[in-house]
């Protein structure tokens, strides 16, 4: 939720106050500091319409858009405008694996401190069955309008912020490995924080967060608590998307997920609607992950918490 202009005053009249009661000078209140700024509400619509695009990017190539096929470079490139045009500096990486070409997309937010970076990231990648909205479509997507926000906040954090769109992800993490794999033991360090969204629109949605960092558990349990959405912690996925390229290599990781082909228990319906003894993802890696297979109630939630994260965890 974005603070009104009354509701921004009024917190600097409460700093004012405070600063006054303390026996400071009306000098004094006025050089108190700014409160760090909200992260913004993510626009649902906005998210969709990338996924609109991508959807008809698979349209357009087979049906998919898969790692080494003319979908993923087209999503690609179209995620890469994006960013280019917000003011983004982005570094495509070139791999080959199955004996096919796959590239990484890197974009790095001017300013901040580079030897604190904090990451978010999604495979760009679908399986060759479908056209791969929910996986990963969902996270790349809200990644991406996330990256946006940032953009049009102008949003000036302390650490430095670089988002990613991983290739080749269904093949064994095969993008995300070879980017850890080539940082050097002291670019390895300098980030504090790897974020990773993985199907965060499932249409018979759970609410799971990785319990990997404490740190970053905390701040993605503290959004879910403020809108009252109770979570789980995160277990089908452990270590099967991109997050363990980097967990392995030492950084700290987070993320969100909202289920694949696990059924969704009766207590699950009971906590968060839905259908018990369904899975939460019935078109998982088929064809029929389309833009008619998401959730938008649960996809709105993730990106909001993707942004809520990357403001809290920067400042």
């Amino acid at each position: 939720m974005k603070l009104s202009v009354s509701t921004r005053a009024a917190a600097a009249g409460a700093v004012a106050m405070v600063t006054l009661l303390a026996g400071g000078t009306l000098a004094d209140a006025a050089a108190a500091p700014p409160r760090t700024a909200a992260a913004p509400d993510i626009p649902l619509a906005n998210v969709k319409a990338h996924l609109t695009q991508l959807q008809s990017i698979a349209t357009a190539n087979g049906g998919n858009r898969a790692h080494g096929r003319p979908g993923y470079k087209a999503s690609l490139d179209y995620v890469k405008a994006k960013l280019d045009a917000a003011g983004f500096t982005t570094t495509v990486q070139q791999f080959t694996t199955s004996g096919r070409t796959g590239y990484n997309l890197i974009a790095d937010w001017p300013g901040g401190d580079p030897n604190q970076v904090v990451m978010a990231g999604a495979h760009l990648d679908g399986v060759s069955s479908g056209p791969g909205i929910n996986d990963n479509g969902s996270g790349s997507a809200a990644v991406l309008e996330t990256a946006l926000a940032v953009a049009r906040a102008q949003y000036r954090p302390t650490k430095h912020l670089r988002f990613a769109w991983w290739g080749a992800e269904e093949l064994g993490l095969v993008g995300s490995r070879y980017y850890v794999g080539r940082l050097a033991g002291g670019d390895r360090a300098r980030i504090d924080g790897y974020l990773n969204f993985d199907m965060i629109g499932s249409p018979n949605p759970g609410y799971f967060v990785y319990d990997d960092d404490p740190a970053i558990e905390k701040t993605f349990q503290a959004y879910f608590t403020g809108i009252g959405v109770p979570t789980e912690i995160e277990t089908e996925g452990d270590g099967r998307s991109d997050h363990a390229s980097f967990k392995n290599a030492g950084v700290p990781v987070g993320g969100l997920f909202t289920g694949a082909s696990r059924t969704k228990s009766a207590a699950q319906a009971a906590k968060w609607g839905g259908t018990a003894g369904r899975a939460f993802d019935r078109c998982y890696h088929s064809s029929c992950d389309t833009t008619a297979n998401i959730d938008d109630t649960a996809l709105n939630r993730n990106s909001d918490a993707i942004a809520y994260a990357v403001w809290e965890l920067s400042a």
